[in-house]
């Protein structure tokens, strides 16, 4: 494979009803032809990488989650693997609810070009203050993978407030981390502030896709993002539904770890 330096990446920011999976499932699907119609008339770039929020097809309906969810992730698995190979493009497919043997677990699956999926990765860390652990069942692998022979590395939304999963991804060469989420009001700068410390502390691309709209009494304000290995912000979203594009230098990483040598650095044996 040649060598990639650079990927165009475009990050889906849209609303999603809670249990509401045939609805959800035409929007998404609506937002991603639109993109394609755009390249194919020549108006954008053709994207390297497409990225989806988290539990895109029934929002957090965690009670009727089993019942609403997608069974064996089928539905998701053929459309997105389809999509991939047709049109040659990476899919971050977000998260959905899936249901495996009557369980449910908040699951994220990547697609590469070749229509593959390529890591599978159910949400590590559950969200207590949401009752998460009493709906979904944890997982307890690393989401780890490459895309075009690059390193990368997939969190869930509360994920990122565990530094370790993150440093445990860069120590193993990932050069970007993708996080889908649903990440609500009041917490932005908490959102904003976690996401930019990630990208600097491991010196490296984080992805982040964030939800809009309002579930039930909680509302969520978007700013989906690419920040780059020294923190500054390469693009980020409003809170409103919107297509957010952005282009990511991948030999900036190295660069980057050459001029701050923090791995080389770190002293494991004293912490």
């Amino acid at each position: 494979m040649n060598h990639i330096n650079q990927w165009e990446i475009v990050i889906l920011q849209v609303d999603v009803k809670i249990g509401q999976p045939d609805l959800n499932w035409i929007h998404i699907k609506n937002k991603i032809y639109q993109i394609v119609g755009q390249w194919e008339s020549g108006e954008i770039k053709k994207p390297d990488v497409i990225v989806l929020p988290e539990m895109w097809n029934t929002g957090y309906a965690l009670a009727e989650a089993h019942k609403l969810g997608d069974v064996d992730g089928i539905e998701t698995r053929n459309y997105f693997g389809a999509f991939a190979k047709r049109y040659s493009i990476n899919v971050i497919a977000g998260s959905i609810a899936s249901v495996e043997d009557g369980k449910v677990s908040n699951r994220a699956m990547v697609f590469n070009r070749e229509g593959v999926e390529v890591i599978s990765y159910r949400k590590m860390h559950l969200f207590t203050l949401m009752d998460e652990e009493k709906f979904l069942i944890a997982g307890d692998e690393p989401g780890l993978f490459e895309l075009d022979g690059i390193p990368c590395g997939l969190m869930i939304c509360y994920d990122i407030r565990f530094p370790e999963l993150f440093r445990k991804y860069a120590l193993n060469g990932a050069k970007v981390v993708f996080v889908p989420a649903q990440w609500p009001n009041p917490r932005l700068h908490h959102w904003r502030t976690l996401l930019t410390a990630r990208a600097i502390e491991n010196q490296m691309y984080v992805v982040a896709c964030n939800r809009v709209g309002q579930s039930e009494e909680t509302t969520f304000f978007g700013h989906s993002a690419i920040i780059d290995p020294w923190g500054e912000r390469v693009v980020e979203g409003s809170d409103e539904e919107c297509v957010i594009r952005g282009s990511v230098d991948l030999d900036l990483v190295a660069n980057v770890r050459l001029r701050i040598p923090i791995f080389a650095d770190r002293r494991p044996e004293c912490y």
